[in-house]
């Protein structure tokens, strides 16, 4: 049985009220937990940018045993660019299907219990028309683009220990943890994968007396390490030590030790409250308006 676990999904933001509003009444998530930084991650969790940014936690249960969205907002930028890289997130919610279905923001015909929307920044999620289930995450795949699909399974599989649930090799491939977790797709494009500025990061947990092994392990196999391991300080709360990979394609990794994240990651009661003020205290537009400026996309 792995030791390992799927954590979350980092989106960059450009409208922190605007992404809320989707995934809180689009997709019916909650704030789980919020949190403002001075200046940049010495891990680059906001991406490559020095300045102040912030990260909200949102999702459908608490971290421990559910995979969520990281939403990670700087703010002195007003969005980024998609490239060809992340192609979805599958969420089996009735609920959120039928939310899509009323307001009419949706791809897929009105026969088909499958339908495709877009957050407020363009990443797409594509909704199964399934109640919820109790002992399996309601967002139950994570699809990510291949170059080369075979390199990637064995990157994967061999590398960071993911199962192989189904595979048909020219087209896609399912991997992950277990059963009942989120899993990783990818699917071959059939071309080079451009991140472009709006380049996401999918999060693993491991017991943290693994980290070295795992920094050794893709070390020694000749693949990228974007960030040794490194502690990371959020302020008021727990330090976690961290790892960050990059897959043949460039995806990037993030392996945390697990006994630190979990009490980093305790649900906050007051997330919603403190994103709130957040919002409102956030004058950046204004900043750059009194200068004649505007602001600009990553």
């Amino acid at each position: 049985m792995s030791t390992r676990r799927t954590l979350h999904f980092v989106f960059k933001v450009g409208d922190r009220t605007k992404t809320v509003k989707f995934y809180k009444d689009v997709l019916g998530m909650k704030v789980l937990r919020h949190e403002e930084f001075d200046e940049g991650c010495k891990a680059a969790c906001n991406g490559p940018y020095a300045g102040k940014w912030s990260k909200t936690m949102v999702g459908y249960g608490q971290e421990d045993d559910h995979f969520v969205i990281e939403l990670t907002y700087n703010y002195g930028l007003s969005g980024y660019v998609l490239g060809n890289d992340f192609l979805g997130l599958t969420v089996k919610s009735n609920k959120a299907f039928a939310k899509a279905k009323q307001i009419r923001s949706y791809s897929g015909g009105d026969d088909s219990d499958v339908v495709s929307i877009e957050a407020p920044d363009g990443y797409p999620f594509h909704l199964i028309d399934q109640q919820q289930s109790k002992i399996e995450d309601s967002i139950i795949k994570v699809t990510l683009a291949s170059s080369d699909l075979k390199r990637s399974i064995d990157y994967w599989s061999k590398l960071i220990g993911m199962k192989i649930y189904e595979c048909e090799i020219e087209k896609y491939a399912l991997l992950g943890f277990a059963d009942n977790q989120c899993k990783l797709e990818l699917r071959n494009i059939g071309k080079a994968v451009d991140h472009r500025t709006a380049f996401g990061r999918i999060a693993f947990s491991c017991p943290t007396s693994e980290l070295v092994g795992i920094e050794q392990t893709i070390k020694e196999a000749g693949e990228k390490i974007l960030t040794p391991l490194v502690s990371l300080d959020t302020p008021g709360k727990a330090t976690v030590s961290v790892v960050i990979l990059s897959d043949p394609d460039g995806h990037e990794i993030c392996f945390v030790g697990d006994e630190g994240f979990r009490e980093l990651s305790r649900v906050d009661f007051d997330g919603d409250e403190l994103l709130t003020k957040a919002i409102e205290a956030d004058h950046s537009n204004e900043w750059f308006a009194n200068k004649g400026l505007a602001k600009e996309k990553a």
